[in-house]
């Protein structure tokens, strides 16, 4: 098969991989399910589609339709080739205003198509958690909808036309049809004809019209996608007088890629809403009383209805990126209701919740109301979108399980429903997490399980079939929104009926007899607890670190990934993680992979060290160590911390390089090169020599090697004259941390934030201690940063208090103390290192904590116009920090700021300089960083608070950057304290 797989590779246009790594990362999605694929290819065009369906015709393979990735049933799991559509495929192909449709490729994103779409005025409803990164195709193969379905339905009421491939390689368009339209497209000779004339056939007979009417779903659900959607194709014209215009349409929605692949869809797409709305945010203290309050608020007509119970709440309150955005939450409450209602205008919106809140007060439910409006419902929504990847953030190896967490049924039955749910979890010793659908019958429900275990894989199944029964007897939909995919496939025989469930085999067997298009999904699912991610009755294996993971290993910590593919959003989307993927599209470069691949060789490595694998070492080559996974993955999986560990254990097995070691020394290199300046500065900016330099150390030739200066700053700090304090005492005294990068290359930077400190009234202290280790965190050699780690954190223990802060202007390196030193130091120091890490402060935080405590005013500030566009450090970014300097430089009258909403700027300490990393380094620059720079007016400054930051704008854009303290220097009124 490898001669045929390398044949069809050099026909296509786009890649195609078979290698084993590759495959691994494509053996699961956002699911429990993993299977090992045939290959992946990455088509470019409609030919290589074509190609793609022939080979797998004369191979006996099948093609699994692939956007991106975030299935939460196994839909695109599978032992065929995986075809990815969502690097080429995501152009929107054309718009019509004034008809209100839009026709896209399958790989365009949800939010990106809604950005295309609003200067028109016009917006795509149906919206799912994942939708910055879920694909219109994944949409529609799911028939996805989400939290606005109430309002906005399922992706089936808005696609008005496919095209795409059958089986046999030919290319259809399925739209509307009048009965003579209909009746035209059965006498076709071709397969298109052919399926034509079978749905006619089927859906003709008065027996399978009994039938599906009677063992269906109510009419009443709205969201249900069990089976193929026959039911919903019986009403339509050629078999129910009256009924809607026959389009294959509804049966493509929610098919999973097993009849068609699709390569372009058209959608209806509404008109924006300008309406202002708001959030009601009830807080109850039961789960009953909120599904029974939820009738309540959905006979005030509202656009949204959405439940949290009290497990999500308690996710959230150790999670950075969400603890922010529980700023309305009072109390303990049990369950909150989120109901959003619109209105003409704030005083309408009032007096509709005003009515709501009296009705539910009336009737005993909720004990808290209040009203969130503006921008923070996003905020509120934000927490709970967030929700589906919290519940995967449990350091053992039980976690929430997605097993029976996509059923729906009658609003009206949810209360009752719900409640002999949690009866059947009782007889098994579980409980479930219950959030999302409460205004259309859907609550994620989640029972906390060990898939590992024997006993957890059994149960696993045993609470499905209990609940495709409670689902059943309730006539319910068991899935809403999700799909059948492996998870639930097995069981649409007993959901329909056997009758029904054979006409769903005829559908598939005519419209593919050879099994090619994505094979054993809706029907002939195997059984639903097998295929599993994790083989049941293997142990998790114990892997060695040198970083600790606080109550799990470095594989639980990994295995904490659930697939969500937050990490495959764009630049659009705003926010740092992850930068690599967002400059290559190419999934290899996810935290997802770096999680997949890391979990496949920890698990399954024969080898006593399971990290001495190349394959890791290949996927984790662009892993700038940004920490934009630290608080932007809803589960929290520190990639850059795990990377600096697997370098550690590749490294003692393979020995470190020379540039590594190098890169890693930085502070005794440059230490060294520090007594002779004025010569490394020559022979580092010599065209030749500097070239040389480079060369040797393999760094891009187009990169400028920092030099040194000619006194360091610890040297100054020593023999300068020192402030006089006699007149006036110094407010607080704090220590100034001379990190390697400052105290040689920034000297004067770091001259600059001493006299301010000093000029705003603070007494500075320098102390003997050692480098930050930064760069031999980064660089993997963990064993040697422990030794600085421990030697900082015993040095400062005994110093830092609430009242004695150590302060530093680079934030890499200060912010050690914060994140890395804290699960690195040896254990006898780990209590220190936690207890001191929250005063270990970059300078911009440690003035505006001043500022606010009335310690720091403008009036200390030349008051002048200044325009300041702002780039933070990923290391700011991954502690909320970023806000502190933006606050801080609009302190001064007359500054304003606007913050760069980029992500990291690519430089990633050295990773820019390598030669290999450079095109990418710059690729990521230019996503948003450089554009907006260059795009900036010429009395507009540049401030961005990282060293590697500065380098890499001024290599980008040749423009010069500030650091906010230069800026902040500058405009004192008074510049010396005397």
């Amino acid at each position: 098969m490898k001669e045929k797989l390398q044949l069809l590779k050099e026909s296509l246009s786009g890649d195609l991989f078979y290698d084993e790594k590759m495959r691994l990362l494509y053996a699961t999605d956002a699911s429990a399910y993993r299977e090992i694929p045939l290959a992946v290819a990455i088509p470019k065009n409609e030919t290589d589609i074509e190609l793609l369906i022939s080979f797998a015709r004369e191979n006996n393979t099948s093609l699994i339709p692939r956007t991106a990735g975030t299935s939460l049933a196994g839909q695109v799991v599978g032992n065929g080739i995986v075809v990815d559509v969502s690097k080429h495929f995501t152009r929107i192909l054309e718009l019509n205003t004034d008809e209100q449709w839009v026709k896209v490729q399958p790989g365009v994103i949800r939010d990106e198509l809604n950005m295309f779409l609003r200067p028109h005025g016009l917006y795509f409803g149906p919206e799912t958690s994942t939708a910055n990164r879920a694909m219109i195709g994944g949409m529609v193969g799911n028939n996805s909808c989400g939290s606005n379905s109430l309002i906005y339905k399922s992706t089936r009421e808005h696609t008005l036309e496919v095209e795409g491939y059958l089986s046999d390689g030919s290319k259809v368009r399925f739209s509307e049809l009048s009965l003579d339209d209909f009746e035209e497209k059965c006498t076709l000779p071709s397969l298109e004809g052919q399926v034509y004339r079978q749905i006619r056939t089927l859906l003709g007979d008065p027996h399978n019209q009994e039938e599906i009417r009677k063992q269906y779903p109510k009419r009443s659900i709205e969201r249900r996608n069990t089976g193929y959607a026959v039911d919903l194709l019986l009403d339509t014209e050629p078999f129910t007088a009256g009924g809607e215009k026959f389009n294959f349409c509804k049966l493509i929605c929610g098919s999973e890629g097993t009849l068609l692949f699709i390569t372009s869809i058209k959608l209806h797409v509404d008109i924006l809403s300008t309406r202002p709305s708001g959030l009601l945010c009830v807080h109850f203290n039961s789960l009953d009383d909120a599904l029974r309050a939820n009738l309540i608020g959905l006979k005030h007509k509202p656009l949204v209805s959405e439940l949290m119970d009290d497990y999500i709440l308690e996710c959230t309150e150790n999670n950075l990126e969400q603890q922010h955005n529980r700023f309305f939450i009072k109390g303990k409450p049990k369950a909150i209701l989120i109901i959003e209602y619109d209105g003409e205008d704030e005083q309408d919106i009032r007096r509709k919740v005003a009515a709501v809140e009296a009705d539910m007060r009336a009737a005993g439910y909720g004990y808290y109301f209040p009203l969130i409006l503006g921008e923070d419902k996003k905020k509120v929504w934000d927490l709970r979108k967030a929700g589906l990847g919290l519940l995967s953030n449990t350091p053992t190896d039980e976690k929430p399980v997605a097993v029976i967490e996509d059923t729906a049924v009658d609003v009206e039955d949810l209360p009752d429903y719900i409640a002999e749910f949690n009866q059947i979890l009782a007889k098994y010793n579980l409980y479930s997490v219950h959030y999302a659908h409460a205004a259309t019958g859907e609550l994620h429900l989640r029972p906390i399980i060990n898939l590992k275990t024997k006993e957890g894989n059994q149960l696993f199944r045993d609470i499905a079939f209990e609940i495709a029964k409670l689902v059943k007897k309730y006539k319910g939909s068991l899935s809403g929104e999700h799909g059948d995919g492996r998870l639930r496939g097995e069981f649409i025989a007993y959901m329909i009926g056997e009758h029904n469930y054979q006409l769903l085999k005829e559908i598939k067997r005519t419209w593919d007899p050879k099994g090619i298009f994505n094979p054993r999904k809706i029907v002939d699912t195997p059984a639903m607890n097998t295929f599993l991610r994790y083989e049941a009755g293997r142990p998790t294996r114990e892997v060695k670190s040198t970083f600790r993971y606080r109550g799990q290993n470095i594989l639980q910590h990994v295995e904490q990934c659930n697939g969500s593919g937050d990490c495959r959003k764009t630049e659009l989307s705003k926010g740092t993680m992850c930068p690599s993927y967002m400059a290559t599209r190419n999934e290899q470069d996810t935290t997802r992979a770096r999680a997949n691949i890391l979990r496949e060789f920890l698990t399954h490595s024969p080898k006593e060290n399971p990290f001495d694998h190349p394959e890791i070492k290949e996927v984790m080559d662009l892993c700038l160590s940004c920490k934009g996974c630290k608080i932007e993955c809803p589960s929290s999986v520190d990639m850059a911390k795990v990377k600096a560990d697997f370098l550690q254990a590749y490294y003692d097995a393979n020995g470190i390089p020379w540039r590594t070691w190098m890169v890693g020394n930085v502070d005794r290199m440059t230490a060294l090169v520090s007594h002779i300046p004025q010569l490394y500065n020559w022979v580092v900016s010599n065209k030749v020599t500097g070239g040389v330099m480079k060369k040797i150390l393999g760094f891009h030739p187009d990169r400028q090697i920092p030099k040194v200066s000619p006194q360091s700053l610890r040297s100054w700090f020593i023999s300068r004259e020192k402030p006089l304090w006699k007149d006036r005492k110094p407010i607080k005294e704090v220590y100034f941390f001379c990190d390697e990068f400052t105290n040689y290359n920034e000297v004067e930077l770091g001259k600059k934030a001493i006299l301010l400190l000093e000029a705003l009234g603070y007494q500075v202290l320098m102390i003997d201690h050692a480098f930050s280790g930064r760069a031999l965190i980064s660089k993997g050699m963990l064993r040697q940063a422990r030794k600085l780690a421990d030697r900082n954190v015993s040095i400062f223990s005994s110093r830092l208090s609430d009242k004695v802060a150590l302060v530093g202007v680079e934030p890499s390196a200060i912010l050690c103390f914060r994140d890395e030193y804290v699960d690195l130091v040896s254990p006898e120091l780990e209590a220190d290192a936690q207890r001191i890490a929250p005063y270990a402060m970059i300078v911009e935080e440690f003035l505006w904590k001043e500022a606010q405590e009335g310690n720091i005013s403008k009036e200390k500030f030349i008051a002048a116009p200044q325009k300041i566009l702002l780039h933070s450090h990923c290391q700011q970014k991954a502690w909320k920090l970023q806000q502190y300097t933006a606050f801080l430089l609009a302190l001064p009258e007359g500054f304003s700021v606007e913050h760069i909403p980029s992500g990291c700027c690519g430089m990633a300490g050295a990773f820019g300089y390598e030669k290999e990393h450079y095109d990418i380094s710059m690729k990521i620059g230019e996503l948003v960083l450089f554009p907006k720079v260059r795009a900036k007016d010429k009395d507009t400054v540049v401030v961005a608070t990282g060293s590697s930051c500065r380098h890499q704008i001024k290599d980008g854009t040749n423009e010069k950057a500030m650091h906010p303290v230069e800026l902040l220097y500058q405009s004192l009124k008074t510049k010396a304290f005397v």
